[in-house]
């Protein structure tokens, strides 16, 4: 009998990257879960980020995003890296621009792999480099009428 790493769903896919953008509408987690969907991975990861209420001991009211017209490039470049480290079957990633409310969608992300431990993991991957390396400037806005930038 082959060893179970034999078998062509346990290994990466061709072309696992299925959706990689930058938006300035309103993200979708189904989408997110529909790109990543894969009959050979048996777990699946998503990464949700919302704008939260506050930030560093202030309270948030708003912020807003922009980003260096290479971003969705280097979007695609750090998923392809992250595809090459891990058995992904499926990856996607996409990111909210413009102005946002608390409880907005800014980030998701989501990987589908052999088994949860490697989809846990490449995720993780994915979306601590995507906050490091994609120049993605957000722009907070606090109650107290003082504002600062943020960003890789």
């Amino acid at each position: 009998m082959a060893s179970t790493h034999d078998h062509p769903g346990e290994q990466a896919a061709q072309d696992p990257v299925r959706l990689i953008s930058i938006r300035d509408t309103p993200l979708s987690v189904d989408e997110v879960l529909r790109a990543v969907g894969d009959d050979a991975a048996g777990g699946t990861a998503l990464f949700v980020g919302t704008v939260r209420n506050h930030d560093g001991g202030a309270d948030v009211d708003e912020l807003g995003y922009t980003c260096h017209p290479s971003a969705e490039d280097e979007m695609r470049r750090i998923a392809e890296k992250v595809a090459a480290e891990y058995p992904v079957r499926a990856l996607a990633a996409v990111h909210r621009v413009g102005d946002l409310r608390v409880g907005d969608l800014a980030v998701v992300v989501g990987v589908s792999c052999p088994h949860r431990g490697e989809a846990f993991e490449a995720c993780r991957k994915l979306i601590d480099d995507l906050k490091h390396e994609v120049p993605i400037w957000k722009h907070q806005r606090f109650s107290d009428g003082t504002e600062e930038w943020v960003g890789a």
